[in-house]
């Protein structure tokens, strides 16, 4: 059904990604989290207890809300059930954001929550961008935030 939903708005998000998703959670690796109304699907976001990039502190990841359904408050939602759930856990999350367009009401969204950049600089697949080289400006190029839960 997510992929599905997706797929009919032009994104590639296969269904191997939710079956992966479904068993890091069942591991106990990863909690998804998903926002549906009047029983319809319409978001989720994931929290993976241990990023890599952030040296095993929990990391937000993977927050999705689809396009008919943004500004209603849903992907606050998510959002705030993220943050309550990592906070069981831990006084800090991470989370990344990438830099086109696309991102912009993301970005907006983790500045007003709280979010601020870690202080490393620009990421491509979680690895700095030296000062000088050129990056393709894709999903795999973000800034990386932290905020303080407590």
């Amino acid at each position: 059904m997510i992929s599905a939903a997706f797929t009919a708005i032009g994104w590639d998000k296969p269904v191997e990604q939710y079956e992966k998703y479904l068993a890091e959670q069942a591991a106990g690796v990863r909690d998804v989290l998903v926002a549906t109304v009047d029983e319809e699907f319409v978001g989720y976001v994931t929290v993976r207890w241990e990023s890599a990039y952030f040296d095993g502190m929990p990391e937000i990841q993977d927050f999705n809300v689809l396009p008919p359904y943004r500004r209603r408050g849903i992907g606050s939602g998510l959002m705030d059930a993220a943050e309550a759930l990592v906070a069981q856990r831990s006084a800090v999350v991470g989370i990344g954001v990438g830099l086109y367009a696309d991102y912009g009401q993301a970005q907006r969204m983790y500045v007003r929550r709280g979010y601020l950049p870690d202080g490393r600089g620009l990421m491509y697949d979680n690895r700095p961008v030296a000062p000088g080289n050129t990056i393709r400006l894709d999903d795999d190029a973000t800034l990386m935030f932290t905020k303080s839960l407590v």
